[in-house]
This record gives C-alpha cells, structure tokens and sequence, in this order.
C-alpha cells in the first residue's frame, strides 16, 4: 500500500523531524530512488548497493520511521523474507502556517485488491495478474494463496472480500471525512451488460450500504487491461465512493447512513474493517468484479484518502 501525498506544515515538528533524519544520507536517498518500480528484499538492496545487510536494515529502519518505506513479511521457498515498499510518491510542506485554526491536510493510501483479510468465495471466481490467471477459476479454496497480492481484478459469484484499513495514524488527528473508493462491477458469465449485482458494503461489521450494479461490463476493452486478457471477458467497471463524515455517510453524493466517523470507531484500535460482497439474501444475486491499478478503466485499487486537521 501506498500513501501517495503526504502534506505537512512547518508546526508539524515531529514529522518533520523524521523526514529531515531519512532524506540527509544519500544511502537513504538511492534506495527511495531503488523503490521507484518494484519492492526488494533486504538482501536485494544490500546486493544492489553493495552494503552489508545489518546496513541497510538501519538505513530502512530510518526510512520507516519518517513513513517512506513499509516492510512487509512474505513468503517464498527459503522461508520468510522482509519486503521493502516505497509508501510515498509526493511530498508538500506548507510553510504558511495557521496561526490560530488548524489547516485541513489529506492523504491517501492505495490498498492492493489482494491483500484482504479475510474472504469467501463462491464458483465462478478466481484472480488475475498483468501476466496470467493466479488463481484458477473456480477454485475458491485456493483464495488465500499469497500470490493475491498480485492481484489486479478478482472475480466472485457470491461471498464478499474483506480487508484491514490502518488508522494507527490517525489516533491524535480531528478527522474530518474518510473515503473509500474502487472500481467494481457485477460478475456474470464472460460479461452481460446489463446483469444486475446488490453489492453492499460493510465497515467494522456494520451494514453502510447497498449499491445495484446495472452489469458486468463488455463489449469494448478496458483501459488498462492486458493484451493477453479475452476481449470475452470482463472488461471494466464504474468508481463507487464511501464518503464517512462527522454526520453521516455518502455513496458517492448521496446519504445513504447516519452512522459517522465516531459511530463506526473509525479511530480505535490499530485499524478498521472494509468488506465488499453479495449479501446471502440479496434479491440481486449477480456477483462482484474487483479492479485493480492495472486492470479496467481506472489506474487505482482500493483508494482510502483521509482530510483531517
């Protein structure tokens, strides 16, 4: 995941603090620089750089610290290995200062479409990459093999995915809105324009609301598909937006819930649940195509953008 913009004020001491620490070493420097494209292992960029890696695990330790880089810990045929991501693209410090009312700041986060936490899923279903199917179609069982996180569009007929938003970060902060947006569609078979989906979202365990999807979309190419995927198949969907304020909740420009920011905890705890899917009773039981930055008409997965003070 990834915190795309990352604003702060000259008041923002502490922050400040830590960026100022990470970006004055040009070890520091050329591993960002090293993140631009692709994530490494520890031992990737010791081996790059030509370091030893009790090195660069202090310079990524720093790194971390001031909110550049994410570890995350992943799986391969030696075991467990440390990822190293880049967490941020743009950086804004406002030197005009508020002298009274604290300025709204935002950032946003992008959450990769496979790393949910908890999922079910019913035939057909399955995952893609930019390069292959990955998770074969119709094998639900098979939903959390760590390939995943690879995943750029996921396919299921019933069931719902569910992930794990971190707010660790906003524990200190007066939120004032918090929006979740995705490009999503129905899921039929190859594709049906006009196949209707009851696709409803839920955040901490409570019902937000629910969207008709009028299809699953075809017929032309999605943006950014890959060259290898059927012209047969899914091609795109539509962007939905969850829009939590202090007094009420949005599907796209419309109230759809009383429950708030406070109400949902949104605040508590280490992070806050998500879930997207098909309700067992919903009278539209016509699936849910989930896209990622690669896949579809829109360069994004799951986008979590918080404006706070």
């Amino acid at each position: 995941m990834s915190i795309r913009d990352f604003q702060l004020q000259l008041t923002d001491e502490d922050e400040l603090q830590n960026i100022v620490q990470a970006l004055n070493a040009s070890i520091r420097r050329k591993i960002m620089v090293m993140l631009n494209t692709s994530s490494y292992s520890i031992a990737e960029i010791a081996k790059r750089l030509n370091l030893p890696i009790s090195t660069v695990s202090f310079h990524i330790n720093i790194l971390r610290n001031a909110g550049f880089v994410t570890v995350t810990v992943k799986r391969n045929t030696r075991g467990n290995a440390k990822l190293i991501s880049r967490q941020i693209d743009h950086f804004a410090l406002d030197f005009n200062a508020g002298n009274s009312e604290p300025e709204n700041k935002t950032f946003s986060m992008e959450i990769p479409i496979g790393s949910f936490s908890d999922a079910r899923a019913e035939a057909s279903c399955g995952m893609a990459d930019v390069n292959d199917i990955i998770i074969a179609d119709d094998l639900p069982g098979a939903f959390f093999s760590p390939q995943r996180f690879s995943a750029q569009i996921i396919w299921l007929s019933k069931g719902y995915l569910e992930y794990r938003i971190p707010n660790y970060m906003l524990h200190d902060k007066q939120i004032n809105s918090i929006k979740l947006s995705m490009e999503i569609c129905s899921e039929a078979p190859n594709y049906k324009n006009d196949w209707e989906s009851d696709i409803t979202f839920w955040i901490n365990g409570t019902e937000i609301a629910t969207w008709v999807s009028p299809g699953d979309f075809g017929g032309r190419r999605g943006r950014l598909n890959p060259a290898w995927w059927s012209d047969y198949s899914t091609q795109y969907g539509v962007i939905k937006s969850l829009l939590i304020t202090q007094d009420c909740v949005y599907l796209d420009e419309t109230p759809v819930s009383t429950q708030t920011v406070k109400k949902l905890g949104l605040q508590e705890g280490d992070y806050f649940t998500f879930r997207i899917g098909i309700k067992p009773d919903a009278k539209h039981q016509g699936g849910l195509n989930l896209f990622g930055e690669r896949f579809g008409d829109y360069a994004q997965g799951l986008v979590y953008s918080v404006d706070y003070k």
